[in-house]
């Protein structure tokens, strides 16, 4: 029985994406899974003790972007949450946040409460988490957040069109955000829960590098899917990370985000970076973690490493719910 003009089309279309992968995968290289979760299984084994372990969670704090993005966000809880961002604990020996993270409509209240700081405002955009409305809609909402003082730009990827083979469609949209972007810094979240395998993080990473500017970043999630930053995905962004500068001297930021909740997991993020990208990588201009209570956890951890005691949770300021 010959084969409907559909069933035609749709094998056409298959053949299509799988060689538009293949094309991929022979320019960047393809994924050891196996090699991928034993190294990172050894990062887990790492013990880092005393002023080590101190430097290690402080240097954490510094790289926390502050985020709160649930609909019931007000401008008051924004006001909260970058209070605790200046001044995460009474002792003065923490350092501030690295940014705070927020819906663009709250970045006007954000930029005026942290006007005074180093710290840094960044706002999601691109039609946060789907990345399914129309581009120019999603450059508008860039635009905007920007206009209204945002510093950095967290925006998330066409999962559609990467999986479909347009890796050209996936570039230029990227292409057309940075441009949105001005002067502000752009992170690019791949949300890899969302691409299935190992192969798929790594392509989406080298696409992204392509079209992004020196300083900015890769992101693994929006902390609103399931699986989303693990210690393997990530190792997979930040050995592509590697590979992209030995082959082109331009160093790309990171940031996992969504799950990372314990101290003990930030450091072990932090070993990862340092033995895959070197202490180049251990600061906020490269490095981010995107957490809310993460944070607390890092006080906690200082504190007891400083009086031999865990405070209760409540010791320290409500952190946001999200990610």
């Amino acid at each position: 029985m010959p084969e409907s003009a559909d069933n035609i089309r749709t094998m056409a279309t298959a053949a299509t994406i799988r060689t538009s992968f293949s094309k991929l995968f022979d320019e960047i290289g393809t994924v050891d899974q196996v090699g991928i979760e034993e190294r990172v299984a050894k990062f887990t084994t790492r013990s880092i003790k005393k002023g080590s372990k101190v430097w290690g969670l402080k240097t954490a704090v510094s790289m926390v972007d502050l985020t709160t993005l649930e609909g019931k966000d007000t401008p008051g809880k924004i006001a909260s949450l970058c209070q605790k961002a200046r001044r995460p604990s009474a002792d003065p020996d923490v350092p501030p946040v690295a940014a705070v993270c927020i819906y663009p409509f709250l970045v006007k209240h954000a930029a005026r409460w942290l006007a005074d700081t180093p710290i840094k405002v960044a706002s999601v955009a691109t039609s946060f988490p789907s990345g399914q409305s129309p581009l120019e809609l999603r450059l508008s909402e860039v635009r905007t957040a920007v206009g209204d003082g945002a510093d950095e730009i967290d925006m998330v990827i066409n999962r559609g069109l990467f999986l479909a083979g347009e890796f050209s469609a996936v570039q230029d949209e990227i292409g057309a955000v940075v441009e949105a972007c001005g002067d502000a810094q752009l992170k690019v979240i791949l949300e890899v829960s969302e691409l299935d395998t190992y192969d798929n993080i790594r392509a989406a990473s080298f696409l992204a590098m392509q079209v992004i500017r020196p300083g900015d970043f890769i992101k693994t999630s929006t902390g609103k899917a399931s699986g989303s930053a693990t210690l393997a995905n990530t190792q997979v962004m930040i050995e592509a990370i590697r590979d992209f500068y030995l082959a082109t001297g331009i160093a790309i930021g990171m940031k996992p985000a969504g799950g990372i909740r314990t101290a003990k997991q930030a450091l072990h993020y932090l070993v990862a970076v340092k033995e895959t990208l070197g202490d180049a990588w251990l600061n906020s201009s490269r490095y981010r973690f995107g957490a809310s209570s993460l944070l607390n956890d890092l006080l906690r951890q200082i504190e007891k490493e400083k009086t031999g005691a865990y405070q209760a949770p409540y010791y320290f300021t409500e952190a946001a719910e999200s990610y």
